[in-house]
Parts: structure tokens; C-alpha cells; sequence
């Protein structure tokens, strides 16, 4: 495999002699897939894509989160898609954790190593492939946009999370921050997918419960998270799916902590259920 900093799927199986005292949990409030769950078992093959396989982490579920999809993809050398994305209603987002991606855009190509980011979207044409001699790896968000009269639809950017600074949170010593794709403010988007930092011993130091939906995955470190009711142990690997309301808050651990962060925004609330 390629060097990288990012954490990903630990795949194969494990012994027939490990004990099952592991951390998977589903809730009413949220579910927390720990890294070792993330097995060849539980992968699944999607159309049009060859010499792929992929971790589904997420999906909309009535009565729990129902925004956003999150796959982790595994692309071996020379596969791909020229035909990734059957919705054309659905944006998405890719992050690039291990290995590089050749990812074609409106015609133009670009090159994602481990940081890399792209935001798609709905209706653009794009096409990726694995050109290397390791397997890539990379998150892919997928949720279906709401477009809003009067307002433009966003267009596709590329960027590596290395060359984004760290807006810091203020008040906290620059140990809590987080790394922006998106202006905020730009209501084109009606997602963001962030990078959230917590250096060692930091904290978010209040139970925060609002209306956003949540997929947290930890991309370094480890800490003591805030869900719902419950302080848990999370770590590279994990994976948190929060919906709607979910309580949450953290205590970073002993080195720096990280994760990918997606949340809903910039929309009015449906009223038609």
C-alpha cells in the first residue's frame, strides 16, 4: 500500500479464536461501526464500477438518518468507472485516504493522492480510475441536492486537504479546528464535508444537539466521544453515524485527532413528510 496518514478498512477477517467484545453499537440515536467490523464479508460490488469493491457506511434510513449516503471504495489497479454516478440529482464528494486516483472532470483530469478532495456536482460528468501499481482508497459522500430558485447550482472543484488551512475555533488556543472545502456562507451547497482537528487533550466542550445529520469518520487518533447518553471509546477507523438531534461532544485523547465530518445545510426544513 501507498504511505498515508489516513485511516481505512482493515478488510480481510479476523482469527477464529477473537472474542466478541467489540464496540459496534445501533442506537436509537446513533451507531458506531468500529474499524474491525469493516471486513472483506461485508463489501458489496456496484454497477459499472470494475476491480472495485465497497464499504456502504452509510445510507438513508427512515426514522434515523435520511440525507446522505458514504461509501469507503476500494479501486484496484486498473479499475474504475467511467459510468461511477446513476442519480443525476445526486452531488457527491470524494476524499482520498490511500493511493491515488486519476479523476476526469467536464473533461479534465486531475491526480488525488492521499488528501485529495473533490466536490461533484449533480450532473456533472466525471469518471475515475486507478492508474497506479497500489489500490486507492477514498470516501465517497453522496447526497441528492435541493436546488433553490433564484439561487445557482455549485460547480465542481478539486483540492487537497494539506493545503487548507485550520480555521480555528475561537477561545481554544488553536486546539480545535476545522479544515473547510466550502465557504460557509455560499448557499449554493446544501452540504459541507469537513475536516475536524482536536489536538491532544482538547475538547468540544458542550453537548451539542441540533438538527444536522452526521457521519463522522476518524481519520487519526483516538478520544472519548459524547452520543446521545453515552461516553465512547472512538479511534482511527471508527466510523459515527449521528441522526438528527444526537448529543454530542468529545474529549480528544493523547495524540492529534481527526475526522471527516459531513452534515446537511443551508435549507429550509421539509414540511411534507
Amino acid at each position: 500500500m501507498a504511505d498515508t496518514t489516513y485511516a481505512s478498512p482493515a478488510a480481510g477477517l479476523p482469527p477464529q479464536a477473537a472474542l466478541h467484545t467489540g464496540r459496534a453499537v445501533f442506537t436509537e440515536a446513533y451507531a458506531l461501526i468500529p474499524h474491525g467490523v469493516m471486513r472483506d464479508i461485508v463489501t458489496s460490488y456496484l454497477p459499472h464500477w470494475d476491480q472495485t469493491r465497497a464499504w456502504v457506511i452509510a445510507r438513508p434510513l427512515t426514522g434515523f438518518s435520511e440525507t446522505f449516503s458514504q461509501y469507503i471504495m476500494e479501486v484496484m489497479p486498473g479499475g474504475g468507472s467511467t459510468r461511477p454516478e446513476p442519480n443525476p440529482q445526486a452531488e457527491g464528494v470524494l476524499f482520498v485516504v490511500d493511493g491515488q486516483a486519476s479523476l476526469t472532470v467536464e473533461g479534465k483530469t486531475h491526480l488525488l493522492k492521499p488528501g485529495g478532495y473533490a466536490f461533484l456536482p449533480a450532473g456533472c460528468a466525471w469518471s475515475l480510475a486507478n492508474k497506479g501499481s497500489f489500490p486507492v482508497r477514498f470516501h465517497w459522500v453522496r447526497k441528492r441536492y435541493e436546488a433553490v430558485d433564484g439561487i445557482e447550482a455549485p460547480t465542481a472543484f478539486v483540492a487537497n486537504e494539506q493545503d487548507e488551512p485550520i480555521i480555528w475555533m475561537p477561545g481554544t488556543n488553536n486546539t480545535w479546528g476545522t479544515t473547510r472545502f466550502v465557504d460557509p456562507t455560499d448557499l449554493r451547497h446544501d452540504m459541507h464535508v469537513n475536516i475536524v482537528t482536536l489536538e491532544p487533550g482538547a475538547v468540544i466542550p458542550f453537548e451539542e444537539t441540533h438538527v444536522m445529520e452526521h457521519g463522522l469518520y476518524v481519520l487519526e487518533g483516538k478520544a472519548v466521544y459524547r452520543l446521545n447518553r453515552d461516553w465512547v471509546e472512538v479511534e482511527a477507523g471508527d466510523f459515527m453515524w449521528l441522526r438528527a438531534y444526537c448529543p454530542q461532544a468529545c474529549y480528544a485523547g493523547p495524540s492529534r485527532f481527526r475526522y471527516l465530518l459531513y452534515k446537511d445545510v443551508n435549507r429550509h426544513m421539509k414540511l411534507d413528510l
